[in-house]
């Protein structure tokens, strides 16, 4: 698995087949002569998945004008669509439809349907629909194109400005927005094989977007997924607002048995953060989209696991049964540990995926991969069911995805605010440092700790590991946050790993979720 460079979208990957984009008709061409016409829905992706799935997979796109091939990524950008010539706007609602041109690492032309009154008819290539900036274009464009994806924009911020809330572009690769957010964590439709030597990247060939009302609140987005381990349906509902809600339903018939399928899939970016000093030579303290990966376990158990930048690939499975949700957080929002004034780094929302129906016994798989700097998306999480896919037996199940800048209310206890790495020893002291010996410090806040702070003896860390010894604990309250910090020291032979784990509790009370973090004593 190799990282992904963020400026495009995360679309290096974005790489699949559009040959048989000519054998599916619009739906207006399926109605036999003299019959009224079917109202398009849900149930026709459906069906077009089923079908696909029972064609061999077509791997390459077709080829692209030279002259699209070899765009530079700055050359691309600067293709804009025509603000002018956005659709959804003909009956005066509040979204508005805009489109990506292909080029660049953009190959896969995928197929936009617009579904007025129940019609869905595709919207046509027309190079009149963009504005080609200082990018100039030898020769004319071939009229079926089509397009590499598109945005759907709304007054998210301000009533009389039309601010971008969601965008399809790449592989199976979406990602949106709340209010006054900017963008880094992003979702996918499906990841396979993440993790693993051979993963692949599945891609929509086809969208339709339902027409929206005046007085609309939602837009409602399908898709049509394909890839050599399966193909899918999907439905999309999205809520634009101070934390934008997307719904989404998923109906998938595997191609290959055995394929290991990540659902609910989130692609995010960690570079360097307190709990990692190794990158030297940047005035910024903190690169991050994402500082944490959290996980209400079906018992009920919140879990929050810091993310790394690791020397190597490495992942984390934990086995669950009925996941009730998980998601990449942005718990950090102080400008002061980002010090980017370009890229706010405090205002890249959180992805909290809430688990409906469909789900059962598996476990949140968690790849972190090495990143040299911060042009690379090195952060995945996704679920992954205990039951192995099947062919001919499709996988239903949905979900939904809130981006915010706040999540605090999610779990109802302390929740772990910081998370720093020491020598174990005393600070000042000249206490010899044992080989294999790390000191963690976690500082907790929320919840009812306020309550305990006057009186701190009525709380203690209970801390856990699965390998070595922890030599030390101990907890003191920390008034700058409102809550305690936690010191754990822990040795273990050299080159060994182990499984931290540790939270607070009073008499026989949990007061806090369940931090946990990997560590490997160096050799």
């Amino acid at each position: 698995m190799a990282n992904v460079d963020r400026r495009t979208f995360c679309a290096a990957a974005a790489f699949g087949a559009a040959a048989m984009m000519a054998e599916a008709p619009s739906v207006q061409a399926q109605q036999p002569s003299g019959q009224p016409t079917a109202h398009f829905g849900y149930d026709d992706v459906i069906k077009r998945a089923r079908d696909l799935a029972s064609a061999p997979f077509q791997a390459t796109p077709p080829a692209l004008p030279a002259v699209l091939n070899n765009l530079s990524f700055d050359a691309w950008r600067d293709i804009r669509f025509r603000r002018d010539k956005a659709f959804l706007g003909g009956d005066g609602g509040p979204f508005r439809m805009e489109m990506f041109h292909l080029g660049h690492l953009y190959p896969q032309p995928v197929t936009v349907n617009i579904v007025r009154e129940g019609i869905a008819t595709p919207i046509p290539y027309s190079a009149s629909l963009f504005d080609f900036g200082r990018t100039k274009l030898d020769g004319p464009l071939p009229v079926n194109l089509g397009f590499a994806g598109f945005r759907l924009l709304s007054p998210l911020n301000r009533p009389d400005v039309l601010d971008e809330v969601v965008a399809y572009l790449g592989a199976s690769y979406f990602r949106f927005l709340g209010r006054n957010q900017r963008y880094g964590i992003s979702a996918r439709g499906l990841a396979v094989g993440t993790g693993l030597a051979d993963e692949e990247f599945p891609f929509y060939r086809e969208f339709w977007v339902e027409t929206p009302g005046q007085q609309a609140g939602r837009i409602t987005v399908y898709a049509l997924l394909d890839g050599a381990a399966a193909t899918g349906a999907y439905r999309f509902d999205l809520y634009p607002g101070v934390d934008s809600v997307m719904e989404v339903g998923v109906t998938l018939f595997p191609r290959r048995a055995g394929a290991k399928l990540g659902f609910a899939p989130l692609t995010s970016m960690f570079f360097t953060s307190q709990n990692d000093r190794r990158i030297k030579g940047d005035f910024r303290p903190e690169l991050h989209d994402s500082d944490g990966l959290l996980i209400h376990t079906g018992t009920g158990e919140w879990i929050w696991r810091p993310l790394r930048n690791p020397e190597t690939m490495e992942t984390s499975a934990f086995l669950d049964k009925a996941v009730q949700g998980f998601g990449l957080l942005q718990r950090d929002r102080n400008f002061e540990d980002y010090q980017d004034l370009d890229l706010s780094y405090e205002l890249r929302p959180s992805y909290w995926v809430e688990a409906k129906a469909g789900w059962g016994d598996g476990r949140v798989e968690l790849v972190e991969l090495p990143t040299a700097d911060e042009t690379n998306d090195n952060i995945v999480a996704f679920w992954v069911s205990n039951e192995p896919a099947e062919v001919g037996k499709p996988i239903t199940l949905s979900y939904t995805i809130t981006a915010s800048l706040n999540l605090s209310r999610l779990s109802p206890g302390g929740r772990v605010a910081h998370t720093f790495q020491t020598l174990a020893r005393s600070l000042g002291s000249d206490e010899v440092v044992v080989p294999g010996s790390r000191r963690f410090l976690i500082d907790f806040t929320g919840g009812d700790l306020a309550y305990f702070v006057p009186d701190p003896n009525l709380v203690s860390v209970v801390p856990t590991t699965t390998a070595g010894k922890i030599t030390r604990s101990f907890l003191v309250p920390n008034p700058h946050i409102n809550g305690f910090r936690a010191a754990i020291d822990i040795e273990l032979p050299p080159g060994q790993s182990t499984d931290l784990r540790a939270f607070l509790r009073a008499g026989n009370r949990t007061l806090t979720e369940t931090w946990t973090f990997p560590w490997k004593a160096p050799a």
